[in-house]
């Protein structure tokens, strides 16, 4: 019987050997679990979203963390309107508050930095706060801009059904 170091490498003809999962002189398990532990992982938001989705429209009532309120810091009034104006193009959001002059103290390559910023409250599914969160990353100037999300726990129908149609495909 050749060993499991002799199997491993005559799988790979370009001749360069390769340790895969050997462990105490026995061929690694199949990596079937591996791979279904991490789709799991990389679905669950999805899976999460869309649940929440059928029961609120099955109970016709509001499922905590449906929605979602993301925080992004701009360097000026001008950037804060632009990226906002952006998103609700995109509709990647339903609705964005520019809050003017938060002071913001920060570590920055070591040092402490202080700045005045434009903060942006944008209002969106908790869904779209994946891609939002990427598009922003992409038009934002900071080289890490601050982008965070906190899902709403509860709110008036009115205004989460207002939510929803605004951001509804035309």
């Amino acid at each position: 019987m050749l060993n499991v170091a002799t199997e491993v490498c005559a799988k790979f003809p370009e001749g360069k050997p390769r340790t895969v999962g050997l462990t105490r002189g026995k061929a690694a398990p199949s990596s079937w679990p591996g791979k279904i532990l991490t789709a799991s992982f990389l679905t669950y938001p999805m899976l999460r979203t869309l649940s929440l989705q059928l029961h609120s429209t099955v109970t016709g009532s509001y499922v905590s963390g449906t929605y979602s309120i993301v925080f992004v810091n701009c360097p000026n009034e001008q950037i804060a309107r632009d990226i906002a104006r952006a998103i609700l193009d995109k509709k990647l959001a339903a609705s964005v508050n520019i809050l003017p002059k938060a002071s913001s103290l920060y570590f920055w390559n070591g040092e402490i930095e202080e700045a005045t910023e434009i903060l942006l409250l944008i209002k969106t599914k908790t869904s779209k706060v994946h891609v939002l969160s990427s598009y922003i990353r992409l038009v934002h100037p900071f080289e890490i801009p601050e982008v965070f999300s906190l899902p709403m726990d509860q709110g008036d129908v009115h205004y989460l059904k207002w939510l929803e149609e605004g951001m509804e495909e035309d």
